[in-house]
């Protein structure tokens, strides 16, 4: 998920270090898309080695004292006129707090030097399944070297012991690897996300995360003329290229790592190890957080139950009275059971014929799968991938409220189905910050209509897959929208009824559009607190929501949505985590959900959880007694998420859930 690059040159010229220096540069800058928690760089010269890594974007990185030393060892290394590597990271974190030094890339362990893109979802079980093993930090990164480590104390040759590494770590994993006494650069990767070019000469590698960042960063530099870009090529998933350096040429030698090597293959020869330095000591590690009691915080979490039981309900579905705009009929049937239409797909077949046109050559990429870490999008990639055989890449737009299990999750799914990821990652500490802000205005004013101004962060969603799609030049974006999931009371909570039949999920009326940014500019006008640095964030939110032309498919409008068969797929084949706070599967990727969930349902008494549920009742997959029982089950707070967002927006829970209760309800 985090961006790796860098190069290997065999026969540098000490006259072209600026263009070198040029060169990184531009890697880095490209690569900051894919993570701006933390970034790291190092130089492997022929007898030294010398590593920067910080808590902060590579951006700043880049404007630091630290990289100004950091540059002086880079052109050392470059006027020596023998080989060098150099390699970089921009870091989103995931394993490993970044505040700790040891967390963050490269990671450095016995003389080996790692950069990680991906997340080693089963790293926990591995240490313990190999409980000889010492761990020291927090990133997942550490259990990839160490048990390298491990396979090589016992004879195993470089490649031996990455292809037994690899076949014991789960997840969609790639590395760029340096070890000491070696000269030789491992690229290798579980799902394909890792791209290498070599010049004409064979003098020059170079290698990241994306095809794209690859292509632009030899299109804007002295090297151009090397390479051309139909010579950027993918590193299959499931293999390794060795890139051996230091004799007239370079050497490259691919690796399949899911077949043992053989004895004498791939066997490397030693030379005497380089010097390692870290350019910044490690700090102390940081304590171990303490597991949080959650009892107390339940006992705030204050909901009359009783009452909501009691409220009148649709005698067909479980909407209440309290839902906007709505209405009943004689025998008690809601407007919405009235006004709804029963799902009609064309089924597999018309999936298959609408597909047929965007395929491509076997192996070459055919769509792209937006992936959140959900379960209807991480069924729709397994789908794509196995029903329909195609060759999709997948797409995650993070904003910084996907949360770990979710990221976990696109990893397992990505690493299974040996398909590329594609990241997108905001300032997720700005994102974040723009949260809090939006939170603490609407609790001075709280208003069911602006609470949408929470999630305004993410609608930028739509924009990178449209532009993701036409980088990759691909000819069709599949999403795994469930249709079943409306939740129009959002919008109708701002006066707008939004109660018909649509043909896209994410859509208004012309005139509800200027309806609501006429509510909006109503309640900014009120709530002078709104008119602040969010404004940009929310408005490019609304644009990419409302008025980028959504010239997509999802592929449930084709084929029915099963819940049980998504969430028996996603959990019995891939091993899909869940949530420990609730035991839906639904919406627990999503840091904001249980937050707005539960003022949706302590002020209204529902929640997104009973409009799934009566769209169910009205397809006839659930009986009414079923979905009120486990809407019920499902609206209870989940404690343990609404403090996990509280803390990472900054906000008091306990201040906050307070002033949430304190607000009137409307039963």
């Amino acid at each position: 998920m985090c961006g790796i690059f860098g190069f290997v040159v065999n026969q540098p010229s000490g006259q072209m270090y600026e263009q070198y220096l040029s060169l990184l540069e531009r890697l880095c800058l490209l690569s900051e898309t894919r993570g701006k928690d933390a970034s790291g760089l190092v130089i492997v010269g022929w007898d030294s080695i010398h590593v920067l890594k910080r808590p902060i974007r590579v951006k700043k990185l880049l404007r630091s004292k630290e990289y100004v030393t950091f540059k002086t060892q880079f052109e050392e290394a470059v006027k020596t006129g023998k080989p060098f590597i150099v390699m970089g990271h921009a870091r989103m974190v995931t394993n490993g707090r970044a505040e700790f030094h040891d967390n963050n890339q490269p990671v450095i362990h016995n003389n080996m030097i790692c950069i990680h893109n991906g997340i080693v979802v089963n790293d926990n079980q591995l240490w313990r399944e190999h409980s000889q093993l010492k761990r020291y930090n927090e990133v997942d990164t550490e259990v990839i070297l160490t048990l390298l480590e491990m396979f090589r104390n016992q004879g195993k040759t470089l490649a031996q012991a990455l292809c037994l590494v690899f076949s014991q770590i789960q997840g969609a994993n790639s590395i760029a690897l340096v070890a000491s006494e070696l000269n030789v650069l491992v690229l290798a990767t579980a799902n394909g996300s890792l791209f290498s070019a070599q010049s004409y000469d064979h003098q020059l590698t170079i290698f990241a995360s994306e095809k794209y960042i690859l292509s632009k960063a030899l299109k804007h530099t002295f090297f151009k003329g090397q390479f051309r870009e139909r010579e950027v090529s993918q590193i299959d998933p499931g293999s390794a290229l060795l890139v051996n350096f230091g004799s007239e040429r370079l050497h490259t030698a691919p690796l399949n790592l899911t077949v043992p090597v053989r004895e004498g293959v791939f066997r490397l020869e030693n030379r005497q190890h380089r010097t390692v330095t870290d350019m910044r000591a490690s700090e102390p590690r940081l304590p171990v957080k303490p597991m949080q009691n959650y009892t107390a915080l339940e006992k705030l979490c204050d909901i009359d139950h009783d009452r909501i039981h009691h409220l009148r309900r649709c005698t067909r579905c479980i909407l209440p009275e309290t839902f906007p705009f709505i209405s009943f009929d004689a025998d008690g049937v809601c407007s919405y059971c009235n006004n709804y239409k029963q799902w009609r797909g064309p089924g597999h077949t018309g999936l298959e014929k609408l597909v047929e046109p965007f395929r491509t050559a076997k192996g070459k990429p055919d769509c792209l799968v937006p992936i959140s870490g959900g379960r209807d999008s991480s069924y729709a990639l397994h789908y794509i991938c196995r029903e329909l055989d195609m060759n999709p890449v997948a797409y995650t737009y993070d904003w910084g409220m996907v949360t770990d299990l979710a990221r976990r999750n696109i990893s397992r799914m990505c690493g299974a189905l040996g398909v590329e990821h594609i990241l997108i990652s905001a300032d997720i500490a700005q994102k974040r910050a723009n949260v809090q802000m939006n939170v603490k205005a609407w609790l001075k004013k709280p208003h069911l209509g602006t609470i949408t101004l929470f999630m305004a962060g993410d609608k930028q969603f739509f924009y990178f897959a449209r532009l993701v799609q036409k980088q990759m030049e691909l000819k069709a974006t599949l999403y795994g929208m469930n249709p079943f999931e409306r939740t129009d009371f959002k919008v109708a909570f701002c006066g707008i009824n939004e109660n018909y039949q649509k043909d896209l999920h994410y859509n208004l009326k012309v005139f509800n559009k200027l309806r609501m940014i006429a509510f909006f500019g109503m309640r900014f006008l009120e709530n002078t607190s709104y008119i602040n640095r969010t404004l940009m964030d929310s408005f490019t939110g609304f644009f990419s929501y409302y008025f980028i032309p959504k010239d997509y498919y999802s592929i449930y409008d084709y084929i029915y949505w099963d819940e049980t068969e998504v969430t028996d797929t996603i959990l019995q084949e891939y091993g899909w985590e869940t949530s420990p706070d609730t035991k839906s599967t639904w919406r627990i990727g999503d840091g904001t959900a249980s937050f707005y969930n539960y003022i949706y349902h302590r002020v209204t008494g529902f929640s997104e959880n009973d409009t799934l549920r009566s769209n169910q009742i009205r397809e006839g997959r659930m009986d009414r007694e079923t979905a009120l029982k486990i809407a019920t089950e499902d609206n209870r707070p989940r404690v343990q998420s609404i403090k996990w967002y509280c803390d990472t927006i900054g906000i008091d829970f306990v201040e906050t859930i307070k002033r949430i209760n304190k607000i009137s309800t409307l039963y």
